[in-house]
């Protein structure tokens, strides 16, 4: 099983979005448009120059097919979470600091109770986020959804542009530091389903062994938000990576003649291997799809490993040093123990 045969092309997208982005890109000159964009489309953020020193980050992002898990489950206080943390670690990946998010839920008809879960979700995503809820909008469309609610959210922050993180500032030795995720965060859902539920797999509420619990608390496990630790110890990294969709390929947004060794990787939590089990996922398909236990990455000089992995424990996350920036590996992410190299989006046999 692929994520393509699951119905999601990563390969294709690039292309399919050319014409879409050569018109977006025009609206960059118009007449009366205050500042412009400082970075190049497919950053984890978008950054808006305000002609004063000052930068707006913005990025949008739904929840996506995790919607469908939380519907069978009956549970949707965790995608809420799940909205800020997705948007709020990628407005983080810029160096700014998260301030404010809007919300979008479609609804398919009105009802309290799963919207005020929805509502407390997102109350505690923003309240680890350290940002405000400052409005949204609910809409009524019950044509437009097989879904009873779907979620999205636009998070902005706040960057001196003379602090910006891009990765123009990595160098050959420097190291990355890897953030535990909390599982598979908000990505890889598509095929997850795919092999893991169904008629002839497991159903949410089924106990699994190798998990230790029901397949829908693990998979209604709230992404992890990294903004407290990050923002602790902005001023000593040269480079920041949400490990989103793409897996560990995230790195390669960077903006860094470097390429990334990551030869001290975690071993993968259970439903990894779960997940490559059940549908013969191969190790290359695994690391391009999900963060398998990685769940950002911050990449500093090598004297300041130190502060990185202690904000990481004060804040209840679990941290490791799992790799190297590298020269002679420009565009790519080396992974010795898995004997996998990747480039683009896709990992191959070293």
């Amino acid at each position: 099983m692929t994520y393509q045969d699951a119905g999601v092309d990563i390969a294709g997208k690039d292309a399919a979005m050319g014409g879409f982005l050569r018109w977006l890109g025009q609206t960059h000159s118009f007449p009366g448009v205050t500042g412009r964009p400082v970075l190049q489309n497919g950053f984890y953020a978008a950054v808006h120059d305000l002609n004063n020193g000052t930068g707006v980050a913005i990025s949008t992002d739904s929840v996506g097919t995790k919607v469908l898990v939380a519907e069978a489950a009956g549970r949707y206080d965790a995608i809420g979470i799940d909205c800020v943390a997705i948007n709020a670690n990628d407005v983080l990946c810029v160096g700014a600091r998260p301030i404010a998010l809007v919300d979008y839920l479609a609804v398919q008809s009105l009802d309290p109770q799963m919207l005020e879960e929805v509502g407390k979700g997102l109350y505690e995503g923003a309240q680890q986020a350290g940002i405000a809820i400052a409005g949204g909008e609910l809409a009524q469309v019950p044509e437009l959804l097989n879904v009873r609610v779907d979620v999205a959210g636009t998070c902005i922050g706040i960057v001196s542009l003379d602090r910006l993180i891009d990765g123009r500032y990595i160098r050959d030795g420097d190291v990355v530091v890897g953030f535990a995720s909390s599982g598979l965060h908000s990505n890889g859902f598509t095929l997850a389903r795919k092999v893991l539920l169904g008629p002839d797999a497991y159903q949410v509420d089924s106990y699994v062994p190798q998990l230790g619990c029901a397949l829908a608390e693990e998979l209604l496990k709230p992404t992890a938000i990294y903004v407290q630790p990050v923002l602790q110890v902005l001023s000593q990294v040269t480079g920041l990576a949400h490990i989103s969709g793409g897996g560990l390929l995230n790195l390669l947004r960077l903006r860094t003649d470097c390429g990334f060794e990551l030869d001290s990787l975690p071993d993968p939590p259970a439903i990894f291997d779960l997940i490559a089990t059940r549908g013969a996922v191969t190790s290359d398909e695994l690391y391009r799809v999900f963060n398998m236990g990685v769940g950002f990455c911050v990449v500093a000089r090598p004297e300041a490993e130190g502060a990185v992995l202690s904000a990481a424990q004060r804040n209840g996350i679990q941290a490791w040093p799992i790799g190297r920036a590298r020269s002679g590996l420009r565009g790519r992410v080396a992974l010795p123990q898995q004997g996998l190299v990747g480039e683009g989006s896709a990992f191959r046999s070293a």
